[in-house]
């Protein structure tokens, strides 16, 4: 595609996202009352102006506070945040009629919010008599400076030649620690003449890589621009390149920075300049000026005032120009946002050729038509990230479809193949059994665990306790045939389940208990209603708990996560499940265990989540949601004879599940970490070796099911016995077995004890026991009658599968009444308390 119709294109589709955009906050706006938008976090009402001073580059920093003088001492629940852009307006409404001006959060506390604005357009001034509403705005200069670099980049018109090389010499690397595939990123970015790509999966020290290349440039004598989509992702490269003596610049807004980079930032150099003093004088020369003009009634006084503020305000961009011009050509490596680098900003007072290297950082996470921003200001441009990631956040799905989605680095790593790229190939974070899928799902098998994390696990944690659950790095709770189906919502774009939001607290719980710290354990889940129901249940008691979204955890690592899938339908429907490159996020964030909370029989259904299950089922440890909804719904729990329907399709489901489910097994030459190696398995292994025809994976199965349940109908027939206990020797797959056939035939089933110790416990359930109790007066000749009579599938006639569903349902009530009674008891005695006392006081005072 020519230059020209790909820029043609690309404004095309910016255009049509940032429809998309505003119709969202139109539909947002008009159909939402201003008092729901509040309660909404998005929306303050009714502020008024605290103080004001003036801030770099003349911004005006207003403070907005509740109204103190009617005892609102601090500002609503709210999701206001340094960084985000806001509108001001008047307190008539939040339209486009009554915005007086936009402007960024600085700081936000309990009891005020400051906003920075950029008032040397229009010349604002704030009536502190006067009421505001601030309101969260979509972002649009992003946009337009996007829309700009596009516009420019028509102008450029070069051939589509082959990357070119230039000879390095050999090199003395600033980290010694490099591995090879590192070493040979950072020789070949070197070599390269106009592009390289890094591709670095996760845990591969990627940044690591990209410091290392920086180094390598500042030393060659080269000015370096490096930037980033996020603000986050800029801050952690300011980081390590100030560790390793680098002269860095952080450009951004200071609201956007991290405290800890802060001294790295424009403002915080700038004010330690020669002309820092007299750029604080005027500053505060501005400021008098200001609050005399507030002071003044007459209009002729009050334009002097603003007439002496803008000659004030000249003078100061003029200062600072120079100071500013100053302090970016000192600096070795300017770091910004991908459109932090605009003309419009501190990078217009440097020359077009200032900088030799562009560096873009998590290039896969941004949109292409950013990247130009930076792009057009070098010659050479070295782009990282890993592009089987989160891909740019874009709103239009029509624009999406049309390839505004497609970075650039994937792009390019189309048009020219592995001349450009070099993949880091040892990741430094996750257990083997982890990094397997991921490897041969995502990166072509070619990913490799150091040794110092291939075998690490929580129990290898100081302080942390061996059991099963701080044991296995892959453990599958399965919810199916449970019914712990998905909520049904009206928000078709969200979905929760609150069966497996109880199942991820008990599991946290294990793993707290173990001495696991809550602030190294994840919870993910890919829906923010079961966002919102896992914080509503977990926060209180674990506070350091980071539960989030997957977008909130890119980049990031846990030693432990736990993932919610939420889907659970009889349609198999996976939604939001079915972007693969956000499951891949989600299992990558784990270190040392990685817990998939699920219903089976629906995520199968999608091909890359079900390679996730047979990967999970065949090297970790595979649990029924049986084993823990003893602790969802009431043990024992005896039903009433009318519920005596005979659920077919939970039978069916059970039985199916007991077919597809596939054994757990140990990779070859490595031990199963929960010692969970069925004697079968082993058995079925020396007869392969002796030439002996082995058994199918089906027909071992089948033989296992038949084994079980034989045992099971055997403890049904001896009426003597009231108990069965299956040894701690059965693996996964046989103890989901057994679980399935008690649950199939009407009977209780409980697993107890904890790692090795672990087994199954069968019993009758209570109202066959006091039945059967009169049984056991028959005759000889009456109980040999009743036992030959033929009955291939023996059950308790009056025992139907438990509707673990309704059970839970039933269970919530009876907490809910405890709860109620308990409440009356209290005040109750707290009442009769009162009275006694009373009593007391009238005897007293009758003395």
């Amino acid at each position: 595609m020519a230059v020209e119709q790909f820029v043609s294109k690309t404004l095309e589709l910016l255009q049509e996202e940032r429809e998309a955009e505003i119709e969202e906050a139109r539909i947002w706006q008009e159909n939402v009352s201003l008092k729901d938008l509040q309660n909404k976090g998005v929306c303050l009402l009714k502020l008024h102006i605290g103080s004001q001073s003036t801030g770099l580059y003349g911004r005006t920093i207003v403070v907005l506070e509740p109204r103190k003088y009617l005892g609102f001492l601090f500002l609503p629940s709210n999701s206001f945040g340094p960084g985000d852009i806001v509108g001001l307006y008047d307190t008539g409404g939040c339209t486009a009629d009554s915005q007086i001006s936009t402007g960024i959060v600085t700081r936000v506390s309990q009891a005020s919010v400051s906003v920075a604005f950029d008032d040397s357009k229009d010349g604002l001034s704030f009536d502190t008599d006067a009421l505001y509403n601030l309101l969260k705005l979509a972002n649009d200069v992003t946009y337009k400076r996007m829309k700009n670099k596009s516009h420019i980049t028509k102008q450029i018109h070069k051939k589509n030649n082959r990357p070119s090389l230039i000879p390095v010499q050999s090199l003395e690397f600033f980290n010694s620690n490099l591995d090879n595939s590192q070493k040979e990123a950072v020789t070949f970015t070197l070599s390269q003449r106009e592009l390289a790509v890094i591709h670095g999966p996760p845990g591969t020290g990627k940044t690591t890589t990209v410091v290392e290349i920086i180094l390598q440039a500042v030393k060659q004598g080269q000015k370096v621009l490096c930037c980033a989509p996020s603000n986050v992702a800029v801050d952690n490269l300011v980081e390590r390149l100030a560790r390793c003596k680098a002269k860095v610049l952080r450009l951004g807004h200071p609201a956007r920075l991290l405290e800890s980079i802060q001294k790295h930032s424009l403002d915080a150099i700038l004010a330690q300049s020669d002309n820092a003093n007299i750029i604080i004088d005027i500053r505060k020369d501005i400021d008098k000026a200001f609050m005399g003009m507030k002071k003044m009634r007459e209009k002729g006084e009050r334009m002097n005032f603003k007439r002496e503020i803008g000659e004030l305000r000249k003078e100061l961009k003029t200062r600072e120009a120079t100071a500013i011009t100053q302090i970016l050509k000192s600096a070795d490596v300017v770091l910004s946002t991908n459109t932090g680098a605009c003309l419009d900003g501190p990078l217009k007072f440097l020359p077009a050729e200032h900088f030799d290297w562009v560096v873009i950082d998590e290039c896969a996470q941004a949109l292409e038509s950013s990247c130009w921003i930076a792009l057009l200001r070098a010659r050479k441009c070295i782009l990282a990230g890993d592009y089987k990631q989160l891909p740019p956040t874009i709103k239009s799905q029509k624009a999406a479809s049309k390839g505004l989605s497609l970075s650039l680095m994937e792009r390019l790593i189309q048009m020219y193949g592995d001349s450009v790229v070099r993949m880091l190939t040892v990741q430094y974070r996750m257990n083997s059994a982890i990094m397997e899928w991921a490897s041969k799902e995502m990166y072509q098998g070619r990913l490799t665990a150091h040794s110092s994390v291939e075998t690490h696990l929580l129990k290898d944690l100081p302080g942390v306790g061996c059991v099963e659950e701080t044991s296995t790095p892959l453990l599958l709770i399965d919810t199916a045939g449970c019914g712990l189906s998905e909520m049904e919502v009206t928000d078709e774009q969200s979905k929760g389940n609150k069966g497996e939001v109880d199942i991820v607290e008990l599991h946290i719980k294990a793993l707290t208990e173990a001495g696991l710290k809550a602030k190294d354990i994840a919870v993910i889940a890919p829906y923010n209603l079961q966002v919102d129901l896992l914080r509503q249940k977990l926060s209180a008691r674990h506070p350091d708990l980071e539960i989030k979204s997957v977008d909130g955890f890119q980049g990031r690592e846990k030693e432990a996560v736990v993932l919610s899938l939420v889907r659970s339908n009889r349609k198999g429907e996976v939604g939001f499940l079915a972007e693969d490159r956000r499951i891949n996020v989600a299992v990558t964030r784990a270190r040392r265990h990685i817990a998939v909370v699920c219903d089976t029989q629906t995520v199968q259904n999608h091909a890359f989540l079900k390679s996730l299950i047979s990967h999970m089922t065949e090297f970790g440890e595979v649990r029924t949601a049986f084993e823990y909804i003893q602790d969802i719904v009431p043990q024992n729990y005896t039903r009433d004879h009318k519920d005596t329907k005979n659920n077919t399709s939970a039978n069916s489901s059970s039985k199916q599940r007991g077919k597809d489910q596939p054994p757990s097994k140990a990779k070859q030459g490595q031990k199963k970490p929960s010692g969970s190696s069925s004697t079968e398995n082993i058995a079925h292994a020396k007869h392969s070796k002796s030439g002996i025809t082995a058994l199918t994976e089906e027909e071992q199965n089948k033989k296992r099911d038949s084994e079980i349940r034989e045992q099971v109908e055997s403890f049904l027939k001896d009426l003597n016995r009231t108990e069965l206990q299956f040894p701690p020797s059965y693996n996964s797959h046989d103890r989901l077995l057994v679980h399935q056939i008690a649950e199939e035939l009407g009977l209780v089933h409980e697993s107890k004890g904890e790692g090795k110790d672990r087994c199954i416990t069968v019993s009758r359930p209570l109202e066959s026991t006091t039945a059967e109790e009169p049984k056991q007066e028959e005759t000889k000749e009456e109980a040999h009658e009743q036992e030959t009579v033929p009955n291939p599938q023996r059950e308790p006639p009056s025992q139907p599968p438990l509707d673990l569903k309704s059970l839970h349902l039933e269970r919530m009530k009876r907490e809910q009444q405890k709860r109620e009674e308990t409440y009356l008891q209290r005040k109750l005695d707290s009442k009769l308390k009162d009275m006694a006392s009373q009593r007391k006081t009238k005897k007293e005072d009758s003395k």
